[in-house]
């Protein structure tokens, strides 16, 4: 696969990049470098190879899954400008 200029300047306005016209060529190159590579990496066998997130056999740690309201109400409600019957009273907006 081989991106021309028009699609570099597309893909520099998608992600918001001000790329001069003296540095498409160049950019050009640089993606097409890039395609190459993965098209290589697509010639790759890897049947029998399991996914990994890391090159490590790593567990991470578990809490116990209880349910819990926190019962911190009194709490996040101190920190409210104004609260009433545990809830927090804002002004009204919509007429």
């Amino acid at each position: 696969m081989s991106v021309d200029a028009a699609t570099v300047r597309r893909i520099a306005h998608l992600a918001r990049i001000a790329v001069a016209d003296n540095e498409i060529e160049h950019l050009r190159g640089e993606i097409n470098n890039m395609l190459a590579f993965v098209e290589q990496l697509n010639e790759v066998n890897v049947d029998g190879v399991e996914p990994t997130a890391s090159v490590e056999d790593m567990k991470l740690k578990m809490r116990d899954d209880v349910v819990s309201d926190g019962d911190y109400a009194k709490r996040v409600l101190a920190n409210a400008p104004a609260s009433d019957d545990g809830f927090f009273q804002v002004p009204k907006v919509v007429e």
